[in-house]
């Protein structure tokens, strides 16, 4: 489930489609795209962990 948060905030373009808010000079694009790559790996840490053995 924590999964599919991350693939529908990626996967539909529109919603993040847009320059502005800039980050350090970096538009929005960008930033948002490698924001979710980190809390991608943030969700997939917690779900090993929560399934760990």
């Amino acid at each position: 489930m924590l999964f599919l948060i991350q693939f529908i905030a990626v996967l539909w373009p529109p919603f993040y489609n847009m320059a502005e808010p800039d980050l350090i000079g970096i538009p929005f694009f960008y930033w948002y795209q490698l924001l979710w790559v980190i809390i991608g790996a943030m969700l997939t840490a917690v779900v090993y962990f929560a399934t760990e053995d």
